[in-house]
């Protein structure tokens, strides 16, 4: 095991990953920026080093100053969280090449599943099922990309390759708008993500997000750890997740899981990883597979009692998976709501002084925020500022526990959108389950927000 780890986040996975750390005896090193100063895991820490101003790109974004504190701390191995750096090939190889250890997969496996058209490529391969669509690359020729969208039939999805977070996609529903749609996604994919490369996917008229956690380990072994529906969204943005996924039959996830499975051994997998797909008319697509943990892990804790970031660091200092399939069990029912700084009606982020934090409690709750009373929200940032969990032995019991702590949840100063949340546990298509990634749009409509 590890002596010391250098975490390369900030908010609420770097206080995560530091107590995740304190659990297992191992030192922690959090960078953080000018902005993040006064953060809760910079007091926590056995070491903080401010890295650069609070502009990302200098700071969190900046590897030579990543590694460079790693250098200086002793620190033998790197945990990069989610977003920043955490799916960046070029930094997981410069990691490795600088004597630290990457906590995740290889560069050569972030590659892959960083690159949407090899990522379905390898998956084909492995048996996965994927979203019909054009088998690579778009091409050049306008005539070759009329064809391939009349094989795929309309309405299709044109998506960026090196794309994510909701970025890089146009939905195409006519012929005469297909071509300039190819040619402004590109040019926006290349401007956002250096790469200018399309694809093209059947569009989905009304499918749920459901996903699949992975673990491997260096040693050939992968396990499923069930599944998360995160069909709550607003802008691609997931606001609401749950495990297990409502309404789906547990022969049909089982299938799928030990797909998964499967396609991290053919592959070479190392670490956590979760399968993102599509669920529409009992079928199963895969879109896409993140290399990191997820927002949204903690549901598939309470359910499974894994301690995925744990696990992260255990596979880093090359043990072996301590449990196989047959271990793996889903108990009750959890759920998450991502509480962000924000106007709850119009989404303006809501950055300033908390003047008062009072997070819930009770049986099954758990609150993972890095926020406190008189806390500042930087306004550099993504605007979550924390995630409530509850744990209930049935869906119906989770939702009434969500709905209390919601309800004896405070926080003064800035605006949040806990109100949105309190309005979604009561509403009746939610309170039935299995609604579409469309649904949260539509409602917003109907409540004339």
């Amino acid at each position: 095991m590890f002596k010391k780890i250098l975490i390369a986040n900030r908010g609420e996975i770097a206080l995560r990953i530091q107590r995740a750390c304190r659990e297992l005896g191992v030192k922690s090193v959090v960078v953080y920026s000018e902005a993040d100063r006064d953060a809760k895991y910079v007091k926590l820490a056995d070491e903080a080093v401010c890295i650069g101003p609070a502009a990302s790109a200098q700071s969190y974004l900046s590897m030579p100053a990543i590694i460079a504190t790693a250098e200086v701390t002793d620190a033998e191995a790197i945990h990069p969280g989610y977003g920043f750096l955490s799916e960046n090939a070029d930094f997981a190889e410069r990691v490795e090449r600088s004597g630290f250890t990457f906590i995740g997969p290889t560069p050569d496996n972030i590659r892959t599943m960083g690159d949407k058209v090899s990522a379905k490529q390898a998956m084909r391969a492995a048996g996965v099922p994927c979203v019909p669509g054009s088998e690579g690359a778009l091409p050049d020729d306008p005539k070759e990309i009329i064809r391939i969208a009349r094989a795929v039939g309309y309405p299709v999805i044109i998506k960026a390759a090196g794309g994510g977070g909701g970025r890089g996609m146009r939905v195409v529903h006519t012929e005469a708008a297909l071509v300039n749609a190819v040619q402004m996604t590109k040019a926006e994919a290349g401007a956002a993500f250096g790469n200018p490369e399309v694809y093209m996917e059947k569009f989905l008229e009304n499918p749920r997000h459901v996903e699949i956690q992975v673990l491997a380990d260096g040693h050939k072994n992968a396990v499923w750890l069930g599944e998360r529906d995160c069909s709550m969204q607003r802008r691609h943005q997931k606001i609401i997740e749950e495990a297990p996924a409502p309404g789906i039959p547990r022969r049909t996830i089982e299938k799928i899981g030990d797909r998964c499975a499967t396609a991290c051994k053919k592959m070479g997998y190392r670490g956590a990883g979760t399968f993102e797909f599509l669920f529409e008319n009992g079928e199963f697509y895969f879109i896409e597979m993140n290399t990191r943990v997820q927002v949204e892990h903690p549901v598939t804790e309470m359910v499974t009692g894994v301690d995925i970031v744990a696990m992260q660091i255990r596979i880093a200092a090359g043990e072996k998976l301590p449990f196989t399939q047959r271990n793996i069990e889903m108990r009750g029912h959890a759920i998450e709501c991502r509480i962000n700084a924000e106007d709850p009606v119009k989404f303006v982020p809501s950055p300033g002084r908390i003047t008062m934090w009072h997070p819930p409690g009770g049986p099954g709750v758990r609150v993972d925020s890095h926020a406190y009373t008189n806390y500042f929200v930087p306004p550099n940032y993504d605007s979550m500022i924390g995630k409530i969990i509850v744990h209930g032995d049935t869906r119906e019991q989770a939702l009434a526990r969500m709905r209390i702590a919601l309800s004896e949840t405070v926080v003064e100063g800035i605006q949040t959108n806990i109100p949105l949340h309190r309005e979604l546990m009561a509403d009746a298509k939610f309170i039935e389950g299995g609604t579409s990634i469309h649904y949260l749009e539509g409602w917003m409509n109907q409540h004339k927000r």
